[in-house]
């Protein structure tokens, strides 16, 4: 089954959502993109990578790549490199680093000053919340290096269009990583130089289609190693194709409101999908029947006897691991949804927090962080963020993902 036959199973749409806009801007991008210097954090990954391809045809000057994973880089260059449209980027870099570390630092010292700056680097599952580590983690690579990384490039005194990627988790949390996210969304805006002509972007959207690790990519990898396929019940979710995730990313970043979160205009009645009913519609499109079982053992023993009549197990557990709700939003109660010029992407100025002290959690973060000796647990560190985001009810089951497969 083809990219684009899988991505229309979970979006339901045969053309990207915003096709429009790309038509429109493209003479401005354009403009913006040939002969540019762009440094892509992030840039192996699903989003990154994504965005990345929308950006090459438009010929950058440079394009520098910093990802932790060696071999996503080595694909991501095959795949550009391979591909049948002209590849004209002339200097090519792909960096195996960790974007807060001293060597990436260095490195940055090391370059001239870039014109676009995409940050897609996160920990972005629920699931890094199972443990007082991973959150630590999450904190880490969601909040404090993005400060970090803001701080290095403001030493060049140089302007910069800054993008990095939000999340749809992030507007009315109830798990630590929209939490974190939303924290990030504040020290991005607080954190970055003001004045000249720095533009500092971001974008909440919805789950990224079959995206490497998602809960539909596993579906993937368990027809292909003989296992059930499992879906949550009474969810429901936005998605968008790979294809739709570079270009709300390209659109945003090269193009959006300064200091303004940037929401796609998908709407509940029409683009908000049942769990469940994809896991079925993606069964359907495999070439067999769905057969529903709300028993792990069951759905196990039974495998291979619906393989054989040309049906597959479809496993459907209830929704009640910790922080996890009923369906997705991309606005909370008493955001400010404005026109951003766009026909499918709308913009949210940015509002400071009301309470907390935000510079006072950064300081204990990078204290939790920095001192291994120092007691925490999850539940103070839920406590402590929510002082300085009171919209945060984080939602507590004592059950994990890791609990399921």
């Amino acid at each position: 089954m083809s990219a684009g036959m899988l991505s229309k199973v979970a979006t339901g749409r045969e053309s990207s959502f915003f096709a429009a806009d790309m038509a429109d801007f493209n003479t401005v991008i354009s403009g913006r993109v040939k002969g540019a210097r762009l440094l892509v954090i992030g840039g192996a990954g699903s989003i990154g990578s994504a965005t990345i391809r929308q950006l090459v045809p438009f010929a950058p000057g440079a394009l520098h790549v910093v990802d932790v994973n060696e071999n996503g880089l080595a694909e991501l260059v095959r795949d550009l490199r391979g591909g049948t449209a002209p590849f004209e980027v002339r200097d090519l870099k792909t960096l195996p680093l960790d974007f807060g570390s001293e060597i990436l630092h260095r490195f940055l010292n090391s370059e001239a000053p870039y014109d676009y700056v995409f940050n897609f680097a996160a920990l972005k599952h629920v699931r890094s919340e199972k443990d007082i580590f991973s959150v630590l983690q999450m904190i880490n690579t969601n909040i404090l290096k993005q400060a970090r990384l803001l701080a290095w490039l403001g030493e060049k005194r140089t302007p910069v269009h800054y993008f990095a990627v939000s999340t749809d988790k992030a507007a009315n949390p109830v798990n630590l990583m929209g939490a974190t996210k939303k924290l990030m969304e504040h020290v991005l805006f607080r954190c970055a130089p003001k004045g000249g002509n720095w533009c500092v972007t971001t974008a909440r959207f919805a789950n990224v289609a079959f995206s490497d690790g998602s809960l539909l990519y596993s579906w993937i990898q368990r027809l292909a190693k003989g296992q059930p396929v499992v879906a949550p019940l009474d969810t429901r979710r936005f998605f968008v194709s790979a294809e739709e995730s570079g270009q709300i990313c390209l659109l945003a970043g090269l193009l959006g409101k300064d200091r303004h979160i940037h929401i796609p205009t998908l709407n509940e009645d029409e683009h908000l999908r049942d769990l469940r009913e994809v896991a079925r519609e993606f069964l359907l499109a495999k070439g067999y029947q769905p057969a529903e079982y709300e028993n792990e053992q069951q759905a196990k023993e039974n495998l291979a006897r619906d393989v054989a009549r040309g049906h597959y197990p479809l496993l459907l557990t209830a929704l009640d691991t910790s922080g996890e709700k009923p369906y997705e939003e991309f606005a909370e109660e008493g955001d400010t949804v404005i026109d951003a010029g766009f026909s499918a992407l709308r913009a949210i100025p940015y509002a400071a927090a009301e309470s907390g002290d935000l510079a006072g959690l950064l300081e204990w973060f990078e204290e939790i962080v920095s001192r291994p000796e120092l007691p925490v647990s999850k539940q103070e560190m839920v406590r402590q963020i929510s002082l300085c985001l009171p919209e945060f009810r984080h939602i507590e089951t004592g059950k994990k993902l890791d609990d399921r497969f």
